[in-house]
Order: structure tokens, then sequence, then C-alpha cells
């Protein structure tokens, strides 16, 4: 692949990469539709149990309703996901999945100690497992297409 082309691809991966995160702060942080109280009426919570949240999201999907529970399980996969998709791209020191999934995770406990702190949200050791497993499949991902990538590359050369 040209250098050109490769820069390119930097360029808006990093594009990409910051509308992300601002929409992660916005989601996380400032949306009123998932679950935002006033803040005289915000309390601190939390969750230490693993599996806890998980358990009762999938025990209780039928009376709680499919999207609450594919919101609470599913999104929190699907939100961490382009984390570990862009960052190896954005950086080539981060092209090891280990540092990867550790740096996803250091992410999601920033984000579940904010949520503590400013009572803006639920500090759930649940959420830290399954953003932490987004993680991993968005840099499968990321392995995947590089794999293809080079594949179609070194047969054209």
């Amino acid at each position: 692949m040209k250098d050109e082309a490769k820069n390119r691809i930097r360029v808006i991966s990093w594009i990409l990469f910051v509308i992300y995160i601002g929409l992660l702060i916005y989601f996380l942080f400032l949306s009123e539709e998932y679950g935002r109280t006033s803040f005289d009426q915000r309390m601190y919570r939390y969750n230490l149990t693993p599996f806890q949240e998980i358990k009762r999201f999938w025990i209780y999907r039928h009376r709680v309703g499919f999207w609450v529970s594919f919101l609470n399980l599913a999104g929190n996969v699907i939100g961490f996901l382009p984390f570990g998709f862009f960052l190896p791209i954005l950086s080539r020191r981060l092209r090891n999945g280990v540092l990867v999934t550790m740096s996803g995770f250091g992410l999601s406990l920033l984000v579940e100690s904010i949520q503590l702190i400013f009572k803006v949200g639920c500090f759930d050791v649940d959420d830290l497992i399954l953003n932490t497993l987004g993680v991993l499949f968005g840099y499968l991902s990321f392995w995947i297409c590089n794999g293809i990538r080079r594949m179609i590359y070194e047969k054209k050369i």
C-alpha cells in the first residue's frame, strides 16, 4: 500500500476516532435518555459482583423488554468496539492485542469511576467486563481486516 494511502487512512481514522470519543462522552455522561436524573436526585450506585447485572438482564429480558436488555448488554460491547478497532490504526505501538485490550479496560474503568464520582450513572463491574469484551472484539475485527488487506496487497506485488 502506498504511503499516501496509508496517511489518508490514518487521517480519516483520527477524525472518526475523535467523533467516536465525542459520542461516547455524550452518551455516557450527558444524554438524558439513558436514566439520567436531575443532580439533586442523584445518588451513589454501584455493583461490584461480577455477572450480577448481566445475569439479571438475561433472566428478566422478557419482563424488561428486548430493547432494554439489548441496550444494556450488547450496547456496552458495541460502544467500545471502535476503540479496539481504531487504536491499532492510529499507533503502530498499539498493534498488540493485549495492550489494546488493557487500554480499553483502563478507559472503561475511567468511565465507570467518573460515573460513580459525579453520580451520572452506576459503577458496574459488569460494564467493565462488557466494555473490555467490546474492545477485544474491535481489535479482532482490526486483526482480521489487516490480515485480509495484507493478503490482497501481497498478491499484487
